[in-house]
């Protein structure tokens, strides 16, 4: 399997992804992705867009107007060419369904009034799933290049 890596995935945060597709035969290069951080060439129906934990996701969707736009604009577009977009968020910790977010205590909420609870996230996510034929799946940060090499598995 070959997969190819967006360009604005930095390499620092990313080590340990790449060891794991250099352990398990996989290749990889970068290059600018339309939408998402990893795509198969030969699923290019399919992208990954990885996010370091619900602090993240929450950033997308859920702090500003305009920031929500512009994920919302991007999730969009994939599903206008066709392409379907999987969420990897890398929050572990029990988190193992859309569902769970419900239940997620934002750090955020105790300094900041506004910030966006977990019930309201996954009322946004939710929504945009069914709205874009979007996934959202979980995994602990150990686990993501097998997570991301099952989600673009071609066999």
């Amino acid at each position: 399997m070959i997969i190819q890596i967006d360009t604005r995935e930095k390499p620092r945060a990313i080590q340990k992804i790449l060891k794991d597709f250099q352990d398990n035969g996989v290749k990889f290069y970068s290059s600018k992705l339309y939408v998402g951080d990893y795509m198969n060439p030969k699923k290019p129906d399919v992208v990954v867009d990885r996010k370091q934990n619900l602090s993240e996701i929450c950033a997308n969707v859920g702090s500003s107007t305009a920031e929500h736009e512009r994920f919302r604009a991007e999730i969009q577009k994939a599903n206008e060419i066709g392409v379907r977009v999987i969420i990897l968020i890398e929050h572990g910790h029990g988190f193992t369904t859309l569902e769970d977010i419900q239940f997620w205590d934002n750090p955020r909420l105790k300094t900041s009034p506004k910030a966006t609870s977990g019930e309201k996230l996954y009322k946004i996510l939710h929504t945009m799933c069914k709205k874009y034929d979007m996934e959202v799946c979980f995994c602990d940060k150990k686990d993501t290049g097998r997570r991301i090499r099952e989600i673009l598995n071609d066999e």
